[in-house]
């Protein structure tokens, strides 16, 4: 009779780690999301690097644009396409879009 207690008792323990050791592996807070987190987590941390990359740049553009009117001149003349008096300026139409953001005028007005 004690063996039988005794085989018993190993088997439900036996039972009870197979049942913690796949819930450590696949449960909520098991190594499968683990994983999971840890590459979510390396994408956040890659994506807040370029976020400040582009914010220092963008924090630069903005004291220039604020202290340096040569700068200032330079952006209007690129962006807006503005030109000094006795300059000629051509658009080339190959593509959809020039350098800096303004959009090629297809006609339709």
């Amino acid at each position: 009779m004690i063996m039988f207690w005794r085989v018993f008792l190993l088997v439900a323990l036996g039972l009870v780690n197979v049942v913690l050791f796949s819930r450590m592996i696949w449960g909520p807070t098991g190594l499968v999301e683990y994983r999971e987190l840890k590459g979510q987590y390396a994408e956040l941390q890659k994506e807040l690097a370029d976020i400040d990359t582009e914010n220092l740049a963008l924090s630069q553009e903005i004291r220039l644009l604020q202290s340096d009117r040569q700068y200032v001149e330079k952006m209007i003349r690129q962006r807006l396409h503005y030109v000094r008096d006795n300059e000629v300026l051509y658009l080339f139409g190959d593509s959809r879009e020039t350098g800096s953001g303004a959009v090629k005028d297809d006609g339709k007005n």
